[in-house]
């Protein structure tokens, strides 16, 4: 799984390259009218731009959460391939923001959907695979504990009063 997450920073890493080489900071290019432009926005935050102008604490927080992902790999649904994929979804866009965190101070955006004015904050490979790695680690735990919760009830007998 360490090869998932290593293409998943990868990609990033050269979408932004791709993006920096071809547009200007914060200029941006239509792609769908009305529905989604490629930009070029620097973030110095997280996520939506919480914790704005943070760069070295979101650093020092990626650093520890890469740290706690590897050293508690076995307390995650790491035993289930759903799980493996998730974390490593999680691990690889960690470090595809962690590299721009160190190298460039700021995490660099470029994927602007919207509809009409009303805009999702602009994101990047990295945001969208830990998104998705989160929903599939709940998907992945949500289903582990329903058939944990179905064996239960199949070995359990039926008492008689």
């Amino acid at each position: 799984m360490l090869l998932i997450a290593a293409a998943i920073a990868a990609t990033d890493q050269l979408t932004k390259w791709l993006v920096m080489f071809y547009l200007q900071r914060e200029e941006s290019y239509v792609v769908i009218s009305s529905f989604f432009n490629m930009v070029r926005w620097t973030n110095t935050g997280a996520a939506w731009g919480i914790l704005q102008d943070r760069n070295f604490v979101l650093t020092v927080i990626s650093v520890i959460t890469i740290l706690a992902l590897y050293l508690f790999r076995h307390s995650f649904q790491f035993n289930r391939m759903l799980g493996r994929l998730a974390l490593s979804m999680i691990a690889g866009g960690i470090v595809g923001n962690l590299i721009d965190r160190v190298r460039l101070g700021h995490v660099v955006d470029f994927l602007d959907f919207h509809v009409g004015r009303h805009h999702w904050p602009a994101f990047n490979v990295a945001d969208a695979a830990i998104c998705v790695g989160v929903a599939l680690y709940i998907l992945d735990s949500w289903r582990a504990e329903h058939e944990t919760a179905g064996k239960t009830e199949q070995t359990e007998t039926p008492t008689q009063d």
